[in-house]
């Protein structure tokens, strides 16, 4: 049994393909590409967990993905997943009608094939020490000027595993990008992160992604 950890999927979200160069012709072919590289990683008596951005898109469409995904999935929301607690459908009305609807926004996750949702996962031991976990890094983004800044962790000289950046870095400083745009479109085991840990302190560029070699000519 394996812990993996993942973000950003974005099943079912064209312009994702562009915006950070996925090499993929379209949605359906990266949706396609995605489970198969994440059930070449993950077995079924694997944990993963996913630190939000799952799936853009018509979304019932998009989120069917999550039941083709091997292992017990832990969903981490992020600022794209209508379970969100910043999401600003989940903001509006009297209390009783955001809750309502927060509930109903969790139950159709659930149902796609998360386990479990942590809205405030806390902190993960990985290489002797407790790292935050979080969609958001403690500063950076993929758009320029940091966003959603009251919904990141704060920065008490430790360590984060997170998202949000997409292809931006694999690691920079004490900061561990998850997210499938770094990691060549697979889920990471833990032990490669405490490795990173154990590194300590640097900057690392995204792995390419990893894609099927094209058979020559027989």
């Amino acid at each position: 049994m394996t812990t993996y950890f993942t973000s950003d999927m974005h099943f079912g979200h064209a312009n994702i393909i562009r915006f950070c160069d996925r090499p993929f012709g379209g949605v359906g072919h990266m949706n396609a590409r995605l489970a198969e590289l994440w059930n070449d990683t993950v077995s079924d008596d694997d944990t993963v967990w996913v630190l939000g951005d799952v799936a853009l898109g018509a979304l019932d469409d998009s989120l069917s993905w999550i039941a083709r995904l091997s292992g017990h999935k832990i969903l981490v929301p992020g600022n794209h997943d209508r379970c969100w607690a910043g999401d600003r459908g989940l903001r509006k009305g009297s209390p009783e009608a955001r809750a309502e609807r927060r509930e109903k926004a969790r139950a159709r996750y659930l149902a796609a094939g998360f386990a479990e949702i942590h809205d405030d996962p806390g902190r993960f031991r990985i290489a002797g020490i407790d790292a935050a976990v979080s969609h958001f890094p403690f500063t950076g983004d993929s758009h320029g000027e940091d966003r959603y800044v009251d919904y990141r962790p704060a920065d008490d000289g430790g360590w984060v595993l997170h998202g949000h950046v997409h292809d931006t870095w694999r690691q920079r400083d004490r900061q561990l990008n998850v997210g499938v745009d770094a990691w060549g479109g697979r889920p990471v085991a833990v032990d490669r992160l405490a490795a990173l840990v154990d590194a300590g302190r640097r900057d690392l560029e995204p792995l390419p992604w990893d894609e099927p070699e094209t058979p020559g000519p027989s």
